[in-house]
């Protein structure tokens, strides 16, 4: 009998939710509204509903997938088990991009806020100090972190609510561009080519990145078949209606070129302090500190659930990676080397961050709509009528839509992230050749005690 720790089942649907948006972190949409402003030629209500569209798809996929593994390993776990072991390697390489630089884009992004509130204290600073407390919250457990991205979450949508309030007021006073809250104005582009909206929206799904993360939790989480499914819709949901709202209301009121930012980065700072003057600016400053702050504690968690899930599988060294404290119920080791890990904060910039993460989500994202189709479709044999709409139409489309988005990305990225998995390719053919080959391990049936 195996005796060695396991993660505890303790999750519930709203603590997931909380979770999902904690990761998302709603305040994401004014971190990057000004590269994304740009990228999308000022469209954002249209590349908000374009990257809703391809994200909603997708996250059919993951509902479709958790159902049939709910086990932690996400993106990885589904195509190894779909599709092919091998295949299934190196997408979880591709994701792991994705989820280990997304706690240096919090802890990054915290640094660049608190140097702004305090100059004197330089951005490395807040980077060790913001790594520490990350990683003690995290060992501590799971229900700790729970708590406090809820907490999070609701003044984030507090916040997004009274900004939103600020430029309704402004729109019935007369000191905004429109004089009617009501225009088809934001849903048209008629100046704008549609290659530009879709280059922004393939920006823009970073902003979604949240509700594929709650899957590395459902061995934590209490019948994860009905929970994480549920989870995930009301992620993206929450997060779209949001999203949309503030675009659909900054477009009106202050549209381009009426609006103008020299500096991408701040261009929020600029909006928020048009909308509301220093008293809302101020207040913007201390949400976005928080939001990143539990961005960063929900990240941490996600990446060494994942790093757990490889260690399991022998992927990566089984005694190190899925270590289980005793006492904790958590993956410490992971924790510490995520950590250590992040500390390259210290040394990279945000946009190098977001472009590793951008090509690891999208990259899984596809594999996991091809999934799907593999999994129901084919080896099942869900072949009625219904059952292909369902297994076969909805994630072909999101596969389309994604893989479109991925090579919409620059140059850059797409070769970043191809060297990225030349890399995962030759650790994988080195790996099978000294030693036996992981890749015929099944953990399908793997059974997780509870606390």
């Amino acid at each position: 009998m195996n005796n060695q720790p396991a993660l505890s089942k303790s999750l519930k649907v709203y603590q997931i939710v909380f979770l999902g948006l904690a990761w998302m972190t709603p305040m994401i949409f004014f971190t990057v509204y000004g590269v994304a402003y740009d990228a999308a030629g000022g469209q954002m209500v249209l590349a908000y509903l374009i990257a809703f569209l391809a994200i909603f798809f997708t996250a059919y996929s993951y509902s479709r997938m958790v159902k049939a593994y709910p086990i932690a390993g996400s993106a990885y776990t589904y195509t190894k088990k779909a599709i092919h072991p091998r295949l299934g390697f190196l997408v979880g390489w591709a994701l792991l991009l994705d989820y280990i630089f997304s706690p240096i884009i919090a802890i990054l992004t915290f640094g660049i806020f608190m140097h702004t509130e305090f100059p004197s204290i330089p951005v490395y600073v807040w980077v060790i100090v913001m790594n520490i407390i990350l990683a003690l919250v995290n060992i501590v457990g799971i229900k700790s972190v729970a708590r406090i991205s809820g907490i999070s979450v609701v003044v984030q949508i507090l916040f997004i609510s009274l900004f939103c309030l600020f430029i309704i007021k402004d729109i019935a006073t007369g000191q905004a561009s429109s004089s009617t809250l009501f225009s088809l104005h934001p849903f048209l582009a008629s100046d704008v080519p549609f290659t530009t909206i879709f280059s922004g929206a393939a920006l823009i799904c970073f902003c979604f990145l949240g509700f594929d993360a709650v899957t590395t939790m459902a061995e934590e989480t209490i019948q994860p078949k009905k929970t994480i499914p549920k989870a995930i819709f009301l992620i993206v949901c929450i997060a779209a209606v949001m999203y949309i709202a503030i675009s659909y209301f900054t477009q009106i009121a202050y549209p381009g070129p009426g609006f103008t930012f020299t500096n991408p980065d701040n261009a929020a700072y600029t909006l928020v302090k048009l909308v509301g003057g220093n008293l809302l600016s101020s207040l913007f400053i201390t949400v976005l500190i928080i939001a990143t702050f539990t961005q960063g504690v929900s990240s941490v968690t996600s990446v060494t659930r994942f790093l757990y899930a490889l260690g399991r599988e022998s992927v990566l060294p089984q005694k190190v990676f899925s270590y289980i404290h005793p006492t904790f119920k958590t993956p410490v080791v992971n924790i510490l080397l995520v950590t250590a890990f992040s500390f390259l904060g210290m040394f990279i910039d945000l946009n190098t961050a977001v472009t590793f993460v951008s090509f690891g989500a999208l990259t899984a994202f596809t594999f996991v709509n091809v999934s799907v189709i593999a999994h129901f479709y084919i080896k099942l044999k869900k072949r009625s009528f219904t059952e292909t709409i369902l297994y076969l139409i909805f994630p072909l489309i999101g596969a389309a839509f994604i893989g479109w988005l991925l090579t919409l990305l620059n140059k850059d990225t797409l070769l970043i992230g191809v060297a990225w998995l030349t890399v995962g390719f030759l650790y994988l053919f080195v790996k099978s050749r000294l030693s036996a080959p992981f890749v015929k391990r099944d953990h399908s049936k793997v059974t997780v005690p509870e606390k």
